[in-house]
Formats: C-alpha cells, sequence, structure tokens
C-alpha cells in the first residue's frame, strides 16, 4: 500500500485496525520503505516492523494495534510504502477510495521483495488507518473530517488532489512544514446515519480526537444527510431538517472544543444536477450554509460553497470545476477549495495563489 506524507520525520510507525473484523486478524509479517516507483521500493529503505518486539501481532475485533517505532528518514510530502502478510484477511477493515495503487501478491510473504510482480491491484487501503512520524515538538496536526468531498473523489489517482493534500503543500510553502494534514474523509460518510462507514457523531472519538497532535478540525459534511434524506423514494428515517444538521454540527464543535481543537466550518458545496439533487434538498443547503456563515459557533469559516459555485447558475458548480457528476469537483476545483482557506488560522500567512 502506497501512502503520501504530509510531514516528516526520523522515526515511524503504523496503525492497524480491525475495527470491523469479525474474528482476530493475524499479521504475519510488516515493512515499511520509502517508494521508488509503482510496487518498487527503495531497498535501503525497507525497515522490518515489530509489535512488541515480535515479528507479527494478532488484533482482535474491534481493536487496533501500534507498531514499535524503526528509524526511517521520511521525508515531507514523499511515498511511502507498507507491506503486510496476512494469509487469512476474514472479513476487511478497508478504506475504500485510497486514490493510491495497492499491490496485491498472489500469494506468499513478499513483505520484504524490492518489487511485487504479476499480482492484482487496488485503490483501496487494508487495515492500515495510521502512519505517525517522531516530528518536532512543534509540530501539530489539522484533522480534515467529512465525506467524499474531503476524501477527494474523483480526483485523479495517485496524484495527491484532494483538498486536503492541496492544503497540505501550501501549509509547506507558507511556513507551515511542521503541520501535518490529517484525511479522515468518508465516501458516501453522513452526520446522523450510518452507510458508507459509521456516522461522523459516532466516528469522531476515533477519527479525531484519538489522533496524535490534533490542534484543528476542519468540518466539511452534510450533503450526503440531505441528498439521500431528499429522496422521493427516501425512507422516513433518512429525512434531515437543517435543525438537525445543525444540532449535529454544533455537537462536533462542542466536543472539539472539549479537547482544546480549534474547528473550522466549510459550507456545503452546490450540488444541482447530482443524481439526488431535490429543490426541498437545496432549501435545507441554503439554510445548514446560512448558519455556517452567520452563527459564530465555529472559530473560523471557509466559504467552499463561495468559491466553487457557478455565479450565473448558484445551485451549480464551476463549468470548470465540475468533474460530470454535479457532485465531486475535479482537480481544479479541490485546487481552489485549498487556496480558499486563510492559513492564518493556522498562525501563517498565506501567500498569493489563484483558481482555474
Amino acid at each position: 500500500m502506497i501512502a503520501h506524507t504530509s510531514i516528516g520525520g526520523r522515526r515511524v510507525r503504523i496503525e492497524l485496525s480491525n475495527a470491523f473484523g469479525r474474528g482476530a486478524l493475524a499479521i504475519v509479517t510488516a515493512h515499511i520503505a520509502l517508494r521508488d516507483k509503482e510496487s518498487a521500493i527503495v531497498p535501503a529503505s525497507d525497515r522490518p516492523l515489530l509489535f512488541d518486539g515480535q515479528p507479527s501481532c494478532t488484533i482482535p475485533p474491534g481493536a487496533t494495534e501500534l507498531s514499535d517505532p524503526v528509524d526511517l528518514e521520511v521525508p515531507a510530502a514523499s511515498d511511502l510504502a507498507v507491506s503486510l502478510y496476512i494469509p487469512d484477511s476474514g472479513t476487511l477493515t478497508l478504506h475504500a477510495v485510497g486514490l493510491h495503487t495497492t499491490y496485491i501478491s498472489k500469494e506468499g510473504d513478499l513483505t520484504g521483495a524490492r518489487t511485487i510482480e504479476q499480482g492484482t491491484t487496488a485503490q483501496s487501503y487494508y487495515f492500515l488507518t495510521n502512519i505517525d512520524v517522531l516530528a518536532p515538538a512543534d509540530a501539530a496536526a489539522i484533522v480534515t473530517f467529512g465525506d467524499s468531498i474531503t476524501d477527494g473523489a474523483r480526483s485523479t489517482p495517485n496524484t495527491d488532489r484532494s483538498w486536503p493534500s492541496f492544503l497540505a503543500r501550501r501549509l509547506a510553502a507558507s511556513g507551515g512544514a511542521n503541520i501535518a494534514v490529517l484525511n479522515q474523509g468518508i465516501s458516501g460518510n453522513r452526520l446522523l446515519r450510518d452507510g458508507a462507514g459509521i456516522n461522523a457523531l459516532a466516528r469522531f472519538d476515533r477519527d479525531v480526537l484519538a489522533q496524535p497532535g490534533v490542534k484543528w478540525l476542519m468540518v466539511l459534511e452534510g450533503i450526503n444527510d440531505i441528498g439521500l434524506g431528499s429522496r422521493a423514494e427516501a425512507e422516513a428515517s433518512d429525512a434531515v431538517t437543517p435543525e438537525d444538521l445543525i444540532g449535529a454540527l454544533q455537537q462536533l464543535i462542542e466536543r472539539a472544543h472539549a479537547h482544546g481543537i480549534k474547528v473550522i466550518g466549510g459550507t456545503l458545496t452546490p450540488y444541482e444536477g447530482a443524481a439526488y439533487y431535490s429543490p426541498a434538498g437545496e432549501q435545507i443547503r441554503l439554510q445548514v450554509n446560512q448558519w455556517i456563515r452567520s452563527a459564530g459557533a465555529f472559530d473560523a469559516v471557509v466559504d467552499f460553497d463561495a468559491v466553487t459555485r457557478d455565479p450565473g447558475q448558484p445551485k451549480r458548480f464551476r463549468a470548470n470545476f465540475n468533474d460530470g457528476d454535479h457532485l465531486h469537483p475535479n482537480d481544479a476545483g479541490y485546487e481552489a477549495m485549498a487556496n480558499a482557506i486563510d492559513l492564518s488560522v493556522f498562525g501563517l500567512k498565506s501567500p498569493a495563489t489563484s483558481s482555474r
């Protein structure tokens, strides 16, 4: 599995998860290395990973496991290759929209191999939830928390063009080399209902509060609640009101503030033309966005709606930002979203930017 870093460090460890497993997960061997190209690693960088001093571990259902840290100079904005040998994976705990090619061998333990040849590929992460580096004392993290638009869905694979990835590059270029960006977007996620992943309120402790070094939280979520709940064929239990979504956002803010985390709210982007668009849903979106902008509940606001909407048709994406499904931005749209973020929120000076 290929994972792109934000900040660098001189020691590294991984976290593996069996959160959704029905039985114990046996990790026989694990390695980490700097990636060369495609499935190839930089051989001198290959490091076997231990778990409590042992080369293997067994993760109970619902649990996670941290590897022991190893010395490895991890450059900022680099690609790491994490290799696992799991003879029997059981029920998969995975992140479906990884947007990086994962290389899966046909058989055998190839965790220490320079390349994986004649295998299969996917674009998901399996069991791997975190990569931690030993960073300077002044390092901190931003969690970007949301759905597919934060996940980076439909951006160009293997190019790191989600808005959190663009944000990480802006930070690095603006004196924020020690500010990590942790993308906790899950495609299909909702604030109030389970579906593609556990609802945002339920996963908040795991995906935000449990992350190391979190100082800021950026929230962009709710469009799936609106779209799925406003369909003509929707179940009554899926329906949401503006008050429902505002209440959920207030819960996230209060829970983050209780842990000293500042919260930046993002307005919901346009979606007319999307498969689940409805006029009723649009009214909910507008009311939620008005609250985000004006209520003063967030420590700061990023108006993603304003930067992505077509001035002549404000219910829709700008034509040059529309990837075709009218719900997700294209690469240029994601870049514009990142450029709309005021870096002074993170104690930095925003450089001059341009949108395409």
